[in-house]
């Protein structure tokens, strides 16, 4: 069965400029709000289990494999 389009995805932190809460190099969760990406921002969930919005220039897709996502999602 195909996962939802709703599952998280994972970005990498390329640049924290104006977002002292980010960590440069760090892998983020990431959920979809089409109304964010039309405006140039990517939600992101942090430490705290809570998302929040943050420039999509500040980040880059990134492929993981199962048994990461896996143990990232057990971690949060």
């Amino acid at each position: 069965m195909a996962k939802t389009q709703t599952r998280s995805k994972y970005v990498l932190c390329i640049a924290n400029k104006d977002c002292d809460d980010l960590e440069k190099g760090k892998v983020y969760a990431s959920v979809p709000d089409a109304k964010a990406k039309h405006d140039g921002y990517i939600r992101i969930i942090d430490e705290s289990g809570e998302d929040y919005l943050y420039p999509e220039s500040l980040f880059v897709a990134v492929d993981i494999p199962v048994k990461a996502r896996e143990a990232l999602s057990a971690a949060s």
